[in-house]
């Protein structure tokens, strides 16, 4: 492998790894309010987003969409939403204590992007991809069944993000100048109710500690910060590669809900885990072929 190439992995395994134990950062904010936490991430990732971009890009090249592409704009607010849906739903389960279901979400996420992009982009379904999904049916299956109600935060976080996913398919703006739009009608609103928070006494500097406010100041970059790894590895590496390295994040969460937070598992959710491990391991070997078929394996040398 090139130089390059061991970048791109290197990026990629860093993202995964730092959104894999970003549950342990949200758990320390606690007893700041999953809502005050929302709140100021949504302002907090505007204001990063936007320092980033400035380093390399001039304000009249950041803000030039608004004016002469408005559609990407609007497609970038749009996709703000619904990853702030996405964001708030994860946040909230997290210090709700349901890491696990995080998790679970989270290794459906991939099978549900396989799926939007076939019903929205008439991506071809080869057999992988039809075992792959089929599985992963059968397990929101028996999840629904076990629990006599639909699986809220897995398939909301799945769904979510795989909405989030195919409309950025259809934005070509730079990554940080597009998230600079995914936050910019939304910073206005939540820098007003923070400083509203803080004034009536209800913000996080009344709710945590010194050094738990700190922490939160953080949270735009952590978001910031594995997207760029993330941007950096797509340009790197193949999809096949970016997809498999994908399962570290849920894989560590997991092990952090099961063995850190000792959330609990039972055997039924554990055999859905399973089915769904199945699913993926189809998938990975249908994308391995795919992409092989294309050109797009990278070999060693």
């Amino acid at each position: 492998m090139d130089k390059r190439h061991h970048q791109g992995l290197a990026a990629a395994i860093g993202c995964m790894m730092l959104w894999g134990v970003l549950p342990g950062y949200w758990k320390a904010l606690v007893p700041i309010s999953s809502g005050t936490i929302i709140i100021y991430r949504i302002l907090l990732v505007f204001v990063s987003a936007l320092l980033l971009a400035r380093r390399s890009y001039t304000f009249s090249e950041i803000f030039a969409p608004f004016f002469h592409d408005r559609k990407m704009a609007v497609k970038s607010i749009l996709a703000g939403a619904v990853v702030t849906l996405n964001w708030s739903t994860y946040i909230w389960a997290v210090n709700a204590g349901h890491i696990v279901d995080c998790s679970i979400g989270y290794y459906i996420e991939p099978l549900m992007v396989c799926l939007f992009g076939i019903v929205l982009f008439r991506e071809k379904l080869t057999g992988y991809k039809g075992i792959a999904l089929f599985l992963a049916t059968v397990s929101v299956i028996i999840l629904l069944v076990h629990f006599h109600k639909l699986p809220f935060i897995p398939l909301g976080l799945a769904i979510s993000f795989s909405i989030y996913s195919a409309i950025k398919k259809t934005v070509t703006l730079p990554p940080l100048i597009s998230l600079v739009y995914e936050t910019i009608l939304y910073a206005p609103f939540a820098l007003g109710v923070i400083i509203w928070l803080e004034v009536t006494g209800k913000g996080a500097l009344s709710q945590g500690q010194p050094y738990q406010f700190g922490l939160l100041l953080l949270c735009g970059l952590l978001t910031a910060i594995p997207l760029g790894l993330f941007s950096s590895a797509a340009q790197k590496v193949t999809m096949f590669e970016l997809g498999l390295v994908e399962y570290i994040s849920p894989t560590l969460s997991m092990l952090m809900g099961l063995f850190i937070y000792h959330e609990a598992i039972d055997g039924v959710e554990l055999i859905a885990v399973a089915i769904i491990w199945v699913g993926l391991v189809f998938f990975s070997v249908g994308e391995y072929r795919t992409g092989k078929k294309t050109g797009e394996v990278i070999e060693s040398e």
